[in-house]
């Protein structure tokens, strides 16, 4: 496995770890339709919460949460539709994202709440 894909299992496995001590329920991990996946799909206070987890070694070229563009927002609330049908779920929904910086542990986290609406299309 390639340097940067173990970064960034190690980045989910934090990411995992900081929503479980705060009380969230992890549903699934790596989640798959086709050639995508939704990393984190976890429950807290009745509300289902996918999570997108960027991990960076720094922030020498952007903020890890830029990553999270327009293309991949769609993408995201298209599986995230995908799994609520497939598991026929019946509970609010929020996306969230994690970022993970550093190269080694203890890790910088930080979890922005809600972090985009589904767009309209």
């Amino acid at each position: 496995m390639a340097e940067h894909n173990d970064l960034g299992k190690e980045g989910e496995d934090e990411a995992v770890r900081y929503l479980t001590e705060k009380g969230y329920c992890i549903l699934h991990r790596n989640w798959r339709r086709g050639r995508n996946e939704l990393d984190i799909i976890a429950t807290k206070d009745g509300q289902l919460v996918f999570v997108e987890v960027k991990t960076r070694r720094n922030e020498t070229y952007g903020h890890a949460e830029d990553a999270v563009n327009d293309r991949k927002i769609r993408t995201l609330v298209s599986l995230a539709d995908s799994y609520i049908k497939k598991f026929e779920l019946d509970l609010p929904a929020r996306f969230d994202v994690i970022t993970v910086i550093g190269e080694k542990p203890p890790f910088h986290i930080e979890h922005i709440e809600n972090a985009f609406l589904p767009p309209i299309w």
